[in-house]
Formats: structure tokens, sequence, C-alpha cells
């Protein structure tokens, strides 16, 4: 594919979950790639704003994300949780395809799921840093928050020993 298509952000849905898996497989291996079936379950909650990044018809990126609370962490498999009284933004997943990496595409969808949260009024992100991202986070403002509550603790260990839970200012 050619680095001179251009490449469009919209909302990601459960048709493109195949592709999800295969960004999935290809970034991540085996021990972070999830379930489809967890993934379309995700796409149907309705706290879900995730993105998709797409080039020339076919899926290249994606940023799976929804509206949470502060301090709660989805465990590796598990399901988006609906909060009514959700204040912060949640980044659960992104990955980018090698066909268009270094093209600064996943900071351009963190950006446009960021502008979503400026919309609504809110102030936080959070996420879990793994596979060795917490400088690449850290460079986009993010720090390493501690987690108190014992259950997201347990959640937070899903990920493996080195998974940080980080926190940013929109």
């Amino acid at each position: 594919m050619s680095e001179l298509m251009p490449i469009q952000l919209r909302a990601l849905g459960a048709a493109d979950v195949n592709a999800v898996l295969r960004i999935q497989a290809q970034c991540y291996g085996d021990g972070f790639a999830e379930p489809g079936e967890v993934f379309t379950r995700r796409l149907q909650s309705v706290g879900h704003c995730s993105w998709a990044a797409e080039q020339g018809g076919e899926l290249v990126a994606y940023l799976a994300a929804y509206w949470s609370r502060p301090g709660a962490i989805t465990p590796l498999n598990g399901d988006f949780t609906d909060y009514a009284d959700a204040s912060v933004l949640y980044l659960h997943d992104m990955a980018v395809s090698s066909v268009v990496a270094g093209q600064g595409l996943a900071q351009r969808m963190v950006q446009a799921v960021k502008t979503q949260a400026r919309a609504r009024g809110v102030q936080r992100t959070a996420l879990v840093s793994v596979q060795g991202s917490q400088l690449y986070w850290e460079r986009q403002g993010y720090k390493a928050e501690s987690v108190a509550n014992a259950a997201q603790q347990q959640h937070l260990a899903s990920y493996g020993e080195s998974a940080l839970y980080m926190v940013g200012i929109i």
C-alpha cells in the first residue's frame, strides 16, 4: 500500500473485528491478542468510543477506548463496563499495522479520541502500558499511578509483571 494514499479515521465497528485480530496478531503475538468475541462485545458496549484508521479501504490501525472511572482497569480479555458517571477516557488497546508504522497514526488516533473527551468535559485519560510502551506513553504526557484497589490490582496483573496503570490529563 502506498504511503501517499490518505488515511481516514472513522468509528471502529463490529465489521472490523477480523481486521483488528489480524493487526493484533502482527503487533502483539499470542500473549496479548484478545478473542474476537470479546472485541465484538466491547464494540457493542454503550460507552465505547473506538477509532479505526483506514487506507485504501483496508483497516491499518485501531484504538479501542471507552468512557470509564478513575482507577478502573479492564482486565485482559475482559469486557468494557458501562458507567453512567464516567469521568475518564480509558484507552484499552491500540495497534498500528507495520504497513503504516512511523507515520504518526497512533498519536493522530489518540488526539481524535481526546477531542471527543474534551467535548464531553472529560479531562483525564487512563491506560495500561504493556510490552515496554511506558516511555512512549510518558512522551505523550502520561504518568504511572499506583493502584490501591485489590480487584483492580488483579486486573492490572492480568497483563503481566511489567504492566503499569498510567494517567494523563487532556
